[in-house]
């Protein structure tokens, strides 16, 4: 999440706890047409690993990950054709 990278949709679910965040992101991919990027920032701890888990499950590239300088994580989501 570095630099001027370009994302085609960008949720802020940061305020939102466990499970609302997953449940965002999968709505949002579910808009999203192939080959789109989503950008997905978070603050629920339980984030970090239900959504690498859950992208995992269905086959989504997680292309990158981590934790931003104000503590909310980001998940950087490839939507490819399925």
């Amino acid at each position: 999440m570095h630099g001027t990278k370009q994302y085609d949709v960008i949720l802020d679910a940061r305020e939102e706890r466990c499970p609302m965040p997953l449940l965002k992101m999968k709505l949002a991919l579910s808009k999203m047409d192939e080959d789109q990027l989503l950008c997905v920032l978070a603050t629920d701890e339980g984030s970090r690993k239900d959504i690498p888990h859950y992208l995992s499950m269905v086959g989504v590239e997680l292309k990158e990950s981590g934790t931003k300088p104000d503590g909310s994580f980001y998940f950087i989501v490839a939507k490819g054709g399925q």
